[in-house]
């Protein structure tokens, strides 16, 4: 009862903090985080003190699940190398400098124990620097490249941190057999997790009933997880390749009511899971000061000072590292034009020597498909270039959140300084939340980062939808063929399929031509305001209906939904 409670207190917390916080500007877990700290030294609030198995078992694998189904996986292997090179090479080397320096402040801590620190506070939580750089206007690109390295760099760590732990206590052999542990997670992972994602996406193809489609979309990352980690393989990586994989597959496997119920479904959850987590950091500030043991041998504030100095080394450390991957980034333009070159030419020798064979027909093919796929691939290069100015932006936003503080609360209880190491990673998160997560704003303003433009996402909208309607409208020159009747289509009905079918690319175009024109001036929008009108005149009869009793409530149901579906595509389309 009192848990059920507090839970409801918290949705509220969330709900009004994501509302305020959105008028406000700012992002909603930096608040949530204040809040908490707050609430925490208020009289009467309970201790709170959340296993580390409750996030790391169980709430990470549905936020990472939630955020990998929604990045495209084009644009995660086009950013493959900057997020390889944060997540993983980044992660390491801070994990290992940080960690040094952390032993140099703490004597009773041996070198593998201070690296695990090190690995705890490694890993950057890019919730904060993603929602702040969508609110601003941050370039795609570098959107990507934090999202790809929210997603994979707690992996890295939480399996260097087993390792640094191994060897703390002595289990662990030599440094090989840790490099060797290492590799054996990753690929693990990889396998567990396309397995996974493969079987789930074709068992979801087979279920026609959203409810059932549902609740095996929820259990999808814990499907993952929980064999990998059995395993000894990386768990957190294995649910970031299946929903990856499920992002990807869904538009060819899943329906369209599948799809808007998944989005719909994992949006609520990533949300409460998310912001919730953010709530609890700042809400244990009071049970990790109470912890503390032995303040005549490392206090409170000495903890705090620590925080704040290996706070300021993984500042120091990530600018470090980030010059030479925007140096490596630029070098890979220059080799993707390169390698574009080379593959045109070899597309200009098939068309100068007749293809006689079957073999060169294909390599022909497979030829023009690379070139049409790097070519794409050197135009996002050019067009989202990241220069040092988003180097700036990458390198302030490498805020901690929950993995850190999780992953702290799980060292073991024989570990010297064990409840300060705690208080050291929770101010590392704390601060870098409200400073680096508070002024990144600003910064963004500073420097001038332009985001989408607007009106070329307009245009290319338009582009993109004449080409749906051209090979859309390529069925009607064969009706009878393409609705599978036995005798001729009315021409009547053709023609209303192929100016329903032009709606929604005049409808782009008009946004384009008639910028300039006030919306209730544009034909289209006139059009779909007054099928609005329409549709809410007919849900009012149908309340009218409903209260009457005189239609059966399965009947009045199917008619909701046709009006819901309705709505939803007209309010779609004036977007």
């Amino acid at each position: 009862m009192e848990l059920g409670v507090y839970a409801v207190i918290a949705v509220a917390v969330i709900v009004g903090v994501a509302a305020f916080a959105r008028k406000l500007g700012v992002a909603a877990p930096i608040i949530l985080v204040i809040v908490g700290v707050t609430l925490s030294v208020l009289p009467g609030v309970p201790d709170i003190e959340v296993p580390p198995e409750i996030i790391l078992d169980g709430l990470l694998p549905p936020i990472l699940y939630a955020a990998a189904i929604s990045v495209p996986l084009t644009d995660f292997r086009r950013n493959l190398a900057p997020i390889a090179g944060l997540s993983v090479f980044l992660v390491v080397v801070t994990a290992f400098a940080s960690g040094f320096v952390l032993y140099t402040m703490l004597p009773d801590l041996n070198l593998a124990a201070a690296i695990a620190l090190g690995a705890i506070i490694s890993p950057p939580d890019a919730v904060a620097a993603t929602s702040i750089g969508r609110k601003l206007g941050l370039p795609p690109r570098l959107l990507t490249v934090l999202e790809g390295e929210g997603l994979v760099n707690d992996a890295t760590a939480l399996v260097l941190l087993r390792t640094a732990l191994a060897a703390a206590v002595g289990t662990l052999a030599t440094p090989l057999a840790g490099v060797l542990d290492f590799f054996s997670a990753v690929i693990i992972a990889l396998v567990i997790g396309l397995v996974v994602g493969f079987v789930t996406v074709w068992v979801r193809s087979k279920l026609s009933d959203p409810v059932l489609d549902t609740a095996l979309s929820v259990v999808v990352p814990f499907a993952a997880f929980a064999p990998t980690e059995a395993l000894h393989g990386s768990g957190v990586l294995a649910v970031v390749v299946t929903g990856l994989y499920t992002g990807h597959a869904s538009p060819r496997q899943f329906s369209a009511q599948a799809r808007i119920s998944d989005q719909i479904n994992w949006r609520t959850i990533q949300f409460l899971l998310e912001n919730g987590v953010f709530l609890l950091i700042g809400l244990e500030l009071r049970t990790l000061i109470a912890d503390v043991e032995h303040p005549e041998i490392l206090s409170v504030w000495d903890a705090v000072g620590i925080g704040l100095i290996a706070m300021a080394s993984l500042v120091v450390i990530r600018y470090i590292l980030i010059g030479p991957l925007i140096l490596a980034l630029r070098r890979r333009g220059e080799r993707a034009e390169k390698q574009v070159l080379r593959e045109w030419l070899m597309i200009s020798y098939f068309r100068d020597h007749p293809v006689r064979y079957r073999w060169q027909a294909q390599r022909k093919q497979r030829a023009e498909q690379r070139y049409e796929r790097h070519r794409s691939d050197l135009e996002e290069f050019r067009q989202e270039a990241i220069d040092w100015k988003g180097g700036v932006v990458l390198g302030w936003s490498g805020m901690r959140g929950v993995v850190t503080l999780a992953a702290a609360q799980s060292l073991p209880g024989d570990i010297p300084y064990r409840p300060q190491l705690i208080l050291i990673a929770f101010t590392v998160a704390f601060v870098s939340l409200v400073v680096q997560g508070g002024t990144l704003p600003w910064l963004i303003r500073a420097l001038g980062l332009q985001g989408i433009d607007v009106k070329d996402d307009r245009r290319l909208l338009a582009q993109l939808l004449d080409d749906l309607s051209e090979a859309g409208l390529a069925v009607l020159d064969d009706p009878e063929a393409a609705s599978g009747a036995t005798s001729p289509v009315d021409p009547e009905v053709v023609e209303r399929v192929r100016q329903t079918t032009y709606l929604r690319a005049e409808a782009a175009w008009e946004r384009i031509v008639l910028h300039d024109t006030p919306p209730e001036g544009r034909p289209h929008h006139v059009y779909r305001t007054l099928r609005l009108a329409v549709v809410d005149a007919e849900r009012d009869r149908l309340h009218v209906e409903r209260a009457r009793g005189a239609y059966p409530s399965r009947i009045l149901s199917e008619a909701q939904s046709m009006l819901d579906i309705e709505e939803t595509r007209l309010q779609s389309r004036a977007r």
